[in-house]
């Protein structure tokens, strides 16, 4: 079996940092399974495009025939999924393709790629892996301590969490009942460079690089653990090689930080960087805005089990990822300009004026 690797979901944020690792750093072939919805670019790939080992595949994983065709013809030794809809806003104001995404699309990849490995010899099937890529706003809100591990309740409060949360019980449905070799991630929130600018981080950024007002939900007081997306990307691939069969690795960054504090890190960096007198400092630019319905108060991830059962450690501190993020995207405004041609203009989202 030749050492392939299907990625979906290649060309978003996550999944291109990945697709972009695996190409200059192993010498696995990659195929790119993407939809290319308003999330995927490919010009995130821009640097590995013309590299031979790498191809696109245009295609909606719900598509059971052109999955099935992808499987036939590259041959892969596994998957890692990560084909989804992502923003919790979004899902409140139109769930329904979160479920058709990440649900049955999610298992459409499991039946295609169970009748797949299914017609693997023995040693293709034994080597095979089925890698599912979820979050850890399955497990629902944290109190003031403690911490999310691999053995927490499923606790979803969100249509994207619970879309997830399903998508997670359909792997280990099909590991437990048919066999198929499943390994599920759960990730805190990532940050860093090619992000779409609806998720905080980009989105502050550019507004305060722009001298715009600056939204926070409430007090700005919920909490949450930043992992720079390239140590993710690293832990996906530790988990693909080293991980066992059947079992759940979660990878955070040991990074809590309030969104406020967030922010006004954001501001001090542009200022920083880009300083503008008519713009003043840009925490003048914080307008606190009406919560998000439902918004969980505190993600925190224990990383134990990944740093010890497949030898992962994050290597970015957040005020090393921060500033090198921000610095990014000041870098390259250019592709922020294209990736926003689309429909979103950083308009506030997840209101449910849709419902």
């Amino acid at each position: 079996m030749t050492r392939t690797l299907l990625v979906t979901g290649g060309a978003g944020f996550i999944g291109s940092a990945l697709v972009r690792m695996l190409l200059t750093a192993t010498d696995y072939n990659v195929v790119n399974v993407d939809k290319l919805t308003y999330a995927g670019n490919l010009e995130s790939l821009n640097d590995v495009a013309d590299n031979s080992r790498y191809s696109f595949e245009l295609a909606d994983i719900c598509d059971a025939e052109a999955i099935r065709g992808i499987f036939s013809q590259h041959q892969p030794c596994g998957v890692i999924h990560l084909a989804a809809e992502s923003h919790v806003d979004r899902s409140i104001d139109g769930p329904a393709e979160f479920i058709r995404t990440n649900v049955f699309g999610t298992f459409t990849l499991l039946d295609e790629g169970l009748k797949y490995w299914k017609s693997l010899d023995d040693s293709a099937r034994g080597a095979f892996r089925f890698q599912h890529v979820s979050t850890d706003e399955v497990f629902g809100s944290l109190g003031k301590d403690g911490l999310f591990t691999e053995t927490t309740a499923y606790q979803p409060n969100s249509p994207y969490s619970a879309s997830k949360a399903g998508s997670d019980h359909l792997v280990r449905a099909w590991h437990h009942t048919f066999k198929l070799p499943t390994i599920t991630t759960n990730c805190s929130n990532n940050y860093g460079p090619y992000q779409f600018p609806e998720k905080l981080i980009p989105l502050v950024t550019l507004n305060a690089i722009a001298g715009k007002e600056l939204p926070v939900y409430g007090k700005g007081e919920n909490i949450r653990d930043w992992l720079y997306v390239d140590d993710h990307a690293s832990g996906l691939l530790a988990a693909f090689e080293r991980g066992k069969p059947g079992e759940t690795y979660n990878f955070g960054g040991n990074n809590e930080r309030t969104n406020i504090d967030v922010v006004r890190t954001i501001c001090r960096i542009v200022d920083k960087l880009v300083p503008d007198s008519k713009i003043g400092a840009r925490e003048s630019l914080i307008r606190f805005v009406t919560d998000r319905p439902g918004h969980d108060m505190r993600y925190a991830i224990d990383s134990s089990k990944a740093q010890r059962d497949l030898g992962w450690m994050p290597r970015e501190t957040f005020e090393s990822g921060i500033e090198k993020t921000v610095r990014w995207y000041i870098d390259n405004m250019t592709w922020c300009e294209h990736v926003q041609s689309g429909a979103y203009r950083r308009e506030r989202l997840g209101l449910g004026v849709n419902q």
